[in-house]
């Protein structure tokens, strides 16, 4: 995540298009990205690999989900476990009663 990808030659279209390697363009990443950005050219890229790794994590956390998606499937392998254990029936091994469709 720290690496800097530069162009080697600067013009508009470059300017246009250089937000598509960043996660400027989603409103769910742009701070994690502005903190570590800012920590990194404040110590230098080696030095802030080390000094802003907490920033650099939770971007990584916000752009892949590791965390998010290591819970969710562990619930998941519980509730089945449970169920394979005869403590859940067929019909509460997923959330019952689905909610509608429109239930926003």
């Amino acid at each position: 995540m720290a690496t800097h990808f530069a162009p080697a030659f600067r013009t508009p279209l470059t300017d246009l298009t250089g937000r598509l390697l960043t996660h400027q363009s989603s409103p769910k990443c742009a701070d994690f990205e502005m903190r570590a950005m800012e920590c990194l050219e404040a110590y230098g890229v080696q030095r802030g690999r080390i000094q802003c790794i907490d920033y650099l994590d939770d971007l990584r956390e916000c752009a892949f989900e590791t965390k998010q998606l290591a819970r969710t499937q562990a619930m998941r392998i519980e509730r089945h476990r449970q169920w394979l254990a005869g403590e859940r029936s067929s019909e509460d091994h997923y959330q019952t009663p689905t909610p509608r469709i429109d239930a926003y």
